[in-house]
Formats: C-alpha cells, structure tokens, sequence
C-alpha cells in the first residue's frame, strides 16, 4: 500500500518533504500477521499519540509548546475536527451556529504548533516492539497515547440484535456523541423536522459528557418553539441521574412550558425502526429505602429518536492490551506510587499513557477536562523526556479543573454551568462539582452572562488548538 504525497505531507507536519524524516528512525520489515494493517513501517517518533480529538491536540500542542525539538505525531482517521462540546447549541438554532462553527482544518494546527499528522485507522498495537499498526503502515514510538475516545456498546446494551439492525439504528437514529457523520445526519433531521414527540435516551454507566443529553432536549426544545412546531422532548433515562439537575429542572419548568418531560428509570426493551416504536421497562420505587420498585412496560411512538445507547472505550484500547476496569465502559487503570500517586501513565505499561474519555480517574468527560488532563500528561511525559521527574499531585487541588457550560434557552440566550475542583483521590484524580447560581439577583441557574461565557469560552478553545 503506496502512501500518497498528501498524506505523507501531512505527517510530517510543518516542515518540508526533506525535514519530515528529522528524528524519525526509518525501517522495514514486516509486522506480525495479528496486527494487521500494511506491513510497510513508515518511521519512528518520540511520542506517538492515538486520537486528535481535545485531548490528543493538547497533549501535542503542549509537549510542542514546552519543547519544540519533540517530535510528536498524532494518528487520526478522521481528515477534519468536529467538536461534539457546543454542538447542541447548533442543534438549537442559534443564531450564528452552524455546523462549520465546530469543523476545523487539522491542516490549522499542524501549521500553527508543528508537529506531524497521519490519517490512519489504527489496526493494531504491539508493545513490545513500540509500534503502531494502521491503515498505511506501521509507526514506532517511545512514548504512545491513547485518546481514541469512546464507541458506542450496542451488542452489550442488546445480544439479540443483528449487525444489521445496529447498523440501522446508527443511521436512522444518530447517537451524535462521536463527532462526525452522525452529528450532521441528526442535524438534518432536527432541521426537517414537522412535528411529535422526539425521544432521547440516556444511558446508565460512564458515558460521554453526562450534561449532554439534558443539554440537547432543552436546545431541540428551544428550535421547536423558535420555529413554532407541534411537539415535545421526552428523555428516556436509564437512571434518575441528572447532571447539572436542579438546574436543568429549573429551566424546563420556566423556559419549555412541558416541552420537556423526563421520565427516570427507563430501561430500553427493544425498538421498531420501522413502525417508529420504543418499548421500554419503567421501574418506580416508593421511597428510597425501596430497591425493588415496581416494573410497568410501555410503548410510545416516537417522530424523530436520537438513541444514545451504552457507551464504552474505544476498541483502541482492547488493541494496546493495558489493564481497564471491569464495568462495560472499560475505563484505563491508572498507574500510581509513592513517588507518583496519580498519573496519565497506564498501570500496564510505564511507556503507554491515557487521556480523555477512557481514562480511569474519577473527573468528568469534558472539553474542559480533556484540555486540562492533556496539559498535565504533556508535562509528565515532557519531564520523562528530559530525563526529570514531574507527579501530577503537585498541581492538585486544582479549582476551576472544569467549568463545563450548558446552553438551555435561545431567546435570550441563558446557560448554566458546574465547576469542578480536581484533587488526589487514594490512586486517582477526584472530583468535586458545583452547581452555582448564574443570576444571583433573580435566584436563577441560568443567566445571559453564562450564555455568552459559553460562546466565549468555546471560541476560546478553538483558538488555542488550532490558531
């Protein structure tokens, strides 16, 4: 397999044709057969990161930025960035967003931080030789990083169904948490949307942003009465769990007039993509020394379905063989010493380091956090570089960690927020939430500044990855 100028242009990163080899080992040789992907081996670098979504840029923006001699490559197989943080502010209609606010040119960051890019699908990894596999050959490291994100767990979530109904599921009922395709396939049906109930789910178990589904109800919601169309949101929650709750309750009572109805503890039994039909188990309980409920199954139609169904890590991270936790999501094990109590490193291997949605720390999947946790893994494998020492622990507590923000009206636009403070944890980072009042005058969540923080702090971050 031939790898073109372009891409081959485009892993090297700034520099010209002749500077793309600098500290880049070249070898040949064929990979183990298990591996899969093309044999070819396309060189070696320090630091080869997996993942060029918010974290994976900042780890190589940061380790770029602390020393410019790193040579740092990322492998991601997606050709553009699509930020799944502020998108449900374009599913809300407002004014300004649409979906090239969250595409960017990797090609952006590549010039702007200078180090390399491959698009790839990764096919394999093997640590004991440092390499990994792709789509386009082989890449060595010294140091690799894993920040492939999540995937969703159908066949967890449902043994019984085939490849094919999932693969209609995903078309016909876009989970739109993994940026891409699924984002502007639920764009379209927002957007041609005529009326009836439009049905969410929320997952139990870790999953990406767990403000988001809460977020993206009020923000269909809000395009719904904008556009004065007939219908509701109905949130099918697996739990009872809402992030940011009071606050979110708060604003669907004042702004949505019952536009949104959240009903907790629903489990999805099975659904009819073709009548439009979910069936699903409500558990009610009387109190809460009541841990047996009572089971009532129902059946609703549904108009248009954004099916979020359980999250897990990405298959990435089977393919790096480290150690991970023994829920469905799978998150990384952590390693953790005296001398370091808490770390980006994996438990599994001192070389192979996480961040992002499947690390094992107790904080928050964020944009916020991810900028955060890839700024503090580019320091530690910058000190291992440089032959010193770094322990994450000496930056915690660290207030204000995350600040994650929640748009839930459009006219005027009013956001909430919660900000989380990270500390040690016994072997990992922990944290703590809070929910303040954005309109303290009034006693409100929600506050036009928060709004424009929102926006502010979005065009912040894209800013800082890729200009």
């Amino acid at each position: 397999m031939n790898i073109s100028r372009r891409d081959l242009l485009k892993f090297a990163g700034l520099s010209a044709a002749a500077a793309a080899v600098t500290g880049c080992t070249a070898a040949t040789g064929a990979a183990p057969s298990a591996q899969g992907g093309s044999s070819k081996i396309l060189g070696k670098h320090q630091v080869v990161i997996i993942g060029g979504g918010w974290g994976g840029l900042t780890v190589a923006k940061e380790l770029k930025k602390i020393d410019p001699k790193f040579d740092v490559v990322i492998i991601e197989k997606n050709d553009s960035f699509m930020s799944c943080p502020f998108s449900n502010c374009n599913l809300g209609g407002l004014k300004g967003v649409s979906l090239s606010t969250l595409t960017h040119d990797y090609s952006q960051a590549i010039e702007k931080h200078g180090y390399g890019m491959l698009t790839a699908v990764v096919t394999g990894i093997d640590r004991e030789a440092k390499v990994v596999h792709t789509s386009k050959g082989g890449v060595g490291y010294d140091i690799l990083v894993l920040a492939p994100g999540i995937e969703y767990n159908y066949k967890g979530q449902f043994p019984t169904w085939s490849d094919a109904k999932i693969a209609k599921a995903r078309r016909v009922a876009p989970a739109a948490l993994i940026p891409g395709g699924e984002h502007v396939a639920l764009d379209r049906m927002v957007k041609n949307f005529e009326g009836g109930d439009i049905v969410i789910t929320v997952p139990k178990g870790k999953y990406r942003c767990p403000p988001a589904p809460f977020e993206r109800a009020s923000m269909i919601a809000n395009y719904l009465k904008q556009e004065g169309i007939d219908g509701k949101v109905i949130i099918l929650n697996e739990t009872a769990e809402i992030a940011k709750g009071a606050a979110f309750k708060e604003s669907w009572k004042d702004i949505n007039n019952g536009m949104v109805e959240h009903r907790d503890n629903c489990r999805i039994v099975d659904v009819d993509f073709d009548k439009k039909e979910i069936t699903y188990e409500q558990t009610t309980y009387k109190d809460k020394e009541d841990v047996t409920g009572v089971k009532a199954t129902h059946t609703i139609k549904y108009g248009l379905f954004n099916f979020i169904p359980h999250n897990m890590s990405n298959p990435v991270i089977a393919m790096a063989g480290v150690a991970t936790t023994q829920d469905g999501f799978k998150k990384v094990k952590m390693a953790t010493s005296k001398e370091k109590p808490v770390s980006f490193a994996t438990a599994t291997d001192p070389n192979v380091f996480a961040v992002g949605d499947v690390v094992g720390h107790a904080i928050p999947p964020s944009g916020q956090t991810a900028i955060w946790s890839g700024k503090e893994c580019a320091k530690e494998i910058a000190h291992i570089l440089h032959g010193k020492s770094y322990s994450v622990a000496s930056a915690l507590p660290y207030k204000s960690a995350n600040v994650c923000y929640s748009m839930v009206n459009g006219n005027p636009e009013e956001a909430i927020m919660v900000n989380h403070e990270f500390m040690v944890a016994g072997p990992v980072i922990g944290s703590k939430g809070h929910v303040p009042k954005g309109d303290e005058a009034a006693n409100k969540f929600r506050s036009t500044a928060l709004g424009k923080a929102t926006h502010d702090w979005y065009k912040g971050a894209m800013r800082d990855l890729f200009n």
